[in-house]
């Protein structure tokens, strides 16, 4: 099982930037080769959404609609950790943020963080 801890979430102001971070822990380094890391976001009274993702190698895919041309993702493999960087922010990115992980074989997200708020304020 891996642990996630998410880090970084804060009050900004619109327009802004800021980053959010996710170390996973409960594995061996290599066994990490074949998880996939992504975040995700809830706003009040929406449903959870995904934000974007990254394997081992770096391949990321991004939720287009939502946040492409503003936020990237990045990992640190050295560190097992999984960095979102948001910029250009907009009130409307105001939500938890969930780090979660899955298997390179499966599409389904099984292992969540507890999340940090980020607020953008207008």
């Amino acid at each position: 099982q891996v642990q996630l801890i998410e880090s970084g979430g804060g009050l900004v102001q619109a327009g802004g930037s800021l980053r959010v971070s996710c170390v996973a822990s409960g594995r061996t380094f290599s066994s990490y080769v074949n998880i996939v890391m992504g975040w995700f976001r809830q706003a009040p009274g929406k449903e959870r959404e995904f934000v974007a993702e990254i394997t081992y190698s770096g391949d990321s895919r991004y939720n287009a609609d939502s946040v492409k041309g503003r936020f990237t993702i990045s990992r640190d493999n050295a560190k097992n950790t999984v960095y979102l960087q948001m910029n250009s922010l907009k009130p409307e990115d105001t939500a938890v943020y969930y780090c979660a992980t899955r298997s390179t074989w499966s599409s389904t997200f099984g292992n969540w963080g507890q999340g940090t708020q980020v607020t953008v304020s207008s």
